[in-house]
C-alpha cells in the first residue's frame, strides 16, 4: 500500500471504531478479516496509525479546537496525527490527500486551513492542561488524582506507553526455559518477567498466537499482573475453586494449572458465550479439571446451593478498566459498559454473593483491573466492616510457598504501569474464620432470595 492508501484505510477503520459500540480491537479484527488483500505489514501500519490516534485522542482534539476546526472526524484526526505526532509538514500532508486511487478524497478548504494551522507544531505543548497531556477523561481525573496523589503524572505518562506482550508458561506442558527455547526457534526473543515465576516478556510485537508452541498449549498470552492475581489464590491440587467472573478464562487457566489438573475448578460468568469460547483454551492447555457454569446474575440459585463448599473463590470484578488503558486506549473515551456509579454497587453485590461460596477456613480473592481506590481498597474495607469472621491476609502471607519472593510486601496487591510495568491491577486476599458456622456468612444488611424468587 502507498502511504496515501494507508491513510485512507486508517480513516475508514477509525470511522468504523467511532460508529460501532464494540471495543476497538474487535472492530479492527473484523475490518482486516473482511480485507484479506491487505498484507501483514500494511495491517500493522494501518492499525498502528489508528491506535496512535486513540492514544493521542485528547491532545489531538485540543489542537483541532485551537485551530478552530469544527468537523473533528476521522479525516481531521488523521491529518493532525500525521503532522503533530508523525512530523509531516504541510506540503507533504497535502500531497497525501490529492484524490489518487485508493487514497483519501481531496482536501476541503477547512482541511487546508487546518493543515496550515498545524504546520511546524508538535503534539505536546505546555499550554495543554495536566489531564490533556495525560490523556485522562474528565470522569476519571478527580478519582485518579485522589488515588495516586503525587504519582498521578508519572502514572498517567506510563499509561501512554504501549503495553508489553507477556506470556504465561503452562507448567503442565513445560517450564520457562522450554518455552523460551521454542520461541527462540521461531525467531521470537523473550525474557523472564521480574515478578511472575511463570511469565515471559516478548521483545517486539511477534505474532505468537500463530506459533506451534502456542497451539500446543505451552503458553498463553496474559499480562504479568493478571498472572500474579491468579497466583494469589494459592490454589493447590485437590482443592475446590471458583473463578466467579471468569470471562475469557485467563485466570481460570492459571489456577487450574497450579492445581496440576487435580481437584475442581468452576469457571462461572453471567456471559455464557464467553465461557463457551474459553473451553477451546482449556482444551489447548490440556486441562480437564475445569467445568463452566453460566449464571443468570450474581445471586444465581447455584450460589445458594453451593454455600460454603469451596476452598478458594476468585472475584475478578467488573470495573472501569482504568488499569488497562495502555492496552485499550479507546476505553478512556468510549465506555461501553456501566459507569463508575453503576459499577460500585454491582461490585458490592458480586463480592457479597461470592463470599457465600467460601468454606470456613477458605479464602476469597477480590481483584480488579482498576486504578481507583473506590473500586479497590474501599470495597475491601466495606466488606470487612460488614463481615465479622473474615480477615485480610497480607500478600506475603498469601503468596504460595516455593514461588520465591512475593511481588509486594504490602497488605494488598496494587500494581501500576510506572512502578511495575504491568497493567494496573488490584487484589486483596480475604480469609474466612475456620470456626465460622456454615449459616453465618450472609452480609447483615441483605436478605437472601429464595430459588423461587431469585431472578
Amino acid at each position: 500500500m502507498t502511504p496515501a492508501a494507508r491513510i485512507q484505510a486508517a480513516i475508514e477503520l477509525l470511522s468504523e471504531i467511532e460508529a460501532t459500540p464494540r471495543p476497538a480491537d474487535a472492530v479492527a479484527s473484523l475490518y482486516f478479516k473482511n480485507r484479506r488483500f491487505i498484507g501483514s505489514k500494511d495491517r500493522q501500519g494501518v492499525a498502528g496509525l489508528v491506535y496512535s490516534v486513540l492514544r493521542h485522542w485528547a491532545r489531538l482534539h485540543w489542537w483541532l479546537d485551537k485551530a478552530g476546526h469544527e468537523k473533528q472526524d476521522a479525516r481531521a484526526l488523521l491529518i493532525a496525527e500525521t503532522m503533530l505526532a508523525g512530523g509531516r509538514r504541510a506540503e507533504a500532508t497535502m500531497a497525501l490527500f490529492d484524490g489518487a486511487k485508493f487514497g483519501p478524497a481531496p482536501l476541503s478548504e477547512p482541511e487546508r486551513k487546518l493543515i496550515r494551522a498545524l504546520d511546524s507544531h508538535t503534539l505536546d505543548t505546555p499550554q495543554q492542561g495536566e489531564a490533556v497531556r495525560g490523556e485522562v477523561p474528565d470522569w476519571a481525573a478527580p478519582a485518579l488524582r485522589a488515588t495516586l496523589g503525587d504519582r498521578f503524572q508519572a502514572e498517567m505518562a506510563a499509561m501512554l506507553e504501549e503495553a508489553p506482550l507477556d506470556l504465561r508458561v503452562n507448567p503442565l506442558k513445560g517450564g520457562r526455559e522450554a518455552a523460551r527455547k521454542a520461541l527462540a526457534e521461531a525467531g521470537v526473543e523473550a525474557v523472564p518477567t521480574p515478578l511472575s515465576p511463570f511469565g515471559l516478556r516478548v521483545r517486539g510485537r511477534a505474532p505468537v498466537s500463530t506459533l506451534q508452541a502456542f497451539r500446543d498449549g505451552l503458553f498463553e498470552i496474559q499480562d504479568e499482573g493478571s498472572q500474579l492475581v491468579a497466583l494469589l489464590t494459592d490454589a493447590r491440587p485437590g482443592m475446590q475453586v471458583v473463578d466467579f467472573c471468569a470471562g475469557a478464562g485467563g485466570k481460570t487457566l492459571a489456577i487450574a494449572a497450579m492445581m496440576a489438573n487435580k481437584g475442581r475448578v468452576v469457571a462461572a460468568d453471567v456471559l455464557e458465550k464467553r465461557l463457551d469460547r474459553a473451553k477451546l483454551r482449556f482444551r489447548r492447555a490440556g486441562l480437564h479439571n475445569i467445568e463452566t457454569r453460566g449464571l443468570s446474575t450474581a445471586r444465581d440459585p447455584w450460589v445458594k446451593r453451593h454455600k460454603g463448599k469451596f476452598d478458594r473463590v476468585l472475584v475478578d470484578a467488573p470495573c472501569t478498566g482504568t488499569g488497562t488503558w495502555r492496552r485499550n486506549p479507546d476505553s478512556r473515551w468510549r465506555p461501553l459498559g456501566p459507569g463508575l456509579a453503576e459499577l460500585l454497587p454491582l461490585q458490592v453485590e458480586i463480592l457479597d454473593s461470592a463470599a457465600r461460596l467460601v468454606k470456613p477456613g477458605g479464602r476469597l480473592v477480590y481483584a480488579t483491573c482498576s486504578m481507583l481506590r473506590d473500586e479497590n481498597e474501599a470495597q475491601v474495607e466495606r466488606f470487612l466492616v460488614n463481615r465479622p469472621g473474615w480477615r485480610l491476609v497480607p500478600v506475603p502471607e498469601a503468596w504460595p510457598e516455593g514461588l520465591g519472593n512475593p511481588p509486594v510486601l504490602d497488605a494488598m496487591l496494587r500494581l501500576t504501569p510506572a512502578r511495575n510495568d504491568t497493567d494496573g491491577f488490584f487484589a486483596a486476599v480475604l480469609e474466612r474464620d475456620a470456626a465460622a458456622a456454615a449459616t453465618a456468612d450472609e452480609a447483615p444488611a441483605e436478605a437472601e432470595p429464595t430459588e423461587e424468587t431469585a431472578p
